[in-house]
């Protein structure tokens, strides 16, 4: 149970990020959820109780301003989870530089600043937990997602180097790699894989999404939700700096 516990959650307004809101909010947590879609996560919010925040995480005051928003209004954050993510798919030599810049700083410098900013309070309470929403592009790579493995690779040094100076004060550092997941951000990549590919969108799920799993499914927002919440338990209060790979057997060979 979660009772008493805050947490932050990025990207909450769909897919992950809200199933990971409703998975804390229903084990007793006060969710605030970060996203940049306002409409959308009003919806949602409302749905489970949570706590809207609208703001852009790119930048670095915005992502100031939601741990702020959770001090003032909560008194701490006992719990990070950064999910907010975007994908780009297109070659090293088309890649738009100004996107780039906005996948990096979303995806690899938005976690780090967030961590900063709640590292003091879970610091002196000596409780914390931050999982890093990773992919299995953040251990190994694929064509045409420089930005984004990238990103993840940087996400994996740091849920390491965080997870390591925070077991000394019981703040866990973890990050989750799954597989594909269906969620928005997969379902737009299907046509930009087909295109970049030559290939029919059927073919991108059997042929790239699915082609090194051992099981041949897609994985569901509630399944990576739930092992969240199990990284957020006292029950994995020895489970620091990893890695924990979700992926139908992508990486065993």
């Amino acid at each position: 149970m979660l009772k008493n516990r805050v947490a932050i959650v990025t990207g909450a307004a769909s897919g992950m990020g809200y199933a990971t809101s409703e998975a804390l909010a229903r084990e007793g947590a006060a969710v605030v959820m970060a996203d940049m879609n306002e409409t959308l996560l009003a919806e949602s919010a409302a749905k489970i109780g949570g706590d809207p925040f609208a703001v852009d995480l790119s930048k670095r005051e915005g992502c100031k301003a939601v741990t702020d928003y959770a001090r003032e209004k909560y008194g701490k954050t006992d719990i990070l989870v950064n999910i907010a993510g975007i994908q780009h798919v297109c070659s090293i030599e088309e890649f738009p530089e100004d996107r780039w810049d906005y996948i990096i700083n979303l995806m690899l410098t938005s976690p780090f600043l967030l961590t900063k900013y709640v590292w003091p309070e879970m610091k002196a309470q000596k409780w914390g937990r931050i999982i890093n929403l990773n992919s299995i592009h953040g251990l190994v790579a694929s064509e045409f997602k420089s930005a984004y493995v990238s990103a993840k690779h940087g996400l994996t040094g740091l849920t390491k180097t965080a997870g390591l100076e925070g077991g000394p004060y019981g703040i866990t550092v973890n990050s989750v790699c799954p597989a594909y997941v269906r969620t928005p951000l997969v379902d737009n990549q299907i046509a930009d894989q087909a295109r970049n590919h030559g290939i029919s969108e059927d073919e991108v799920v059997s042929k790239i999404m699915l082609q090194k799993a051992a099981i041949k499914t897609l994985l569901e927002p509630t399944d990576i939700a739930e092992v969240i919440k199990f990284l957020c338990s006292d029950a994995a209060s020895h489970i620091t700096g990893s890695a924990l790979t979700i992926d139908g057997g992508w990486t065993a060979g």
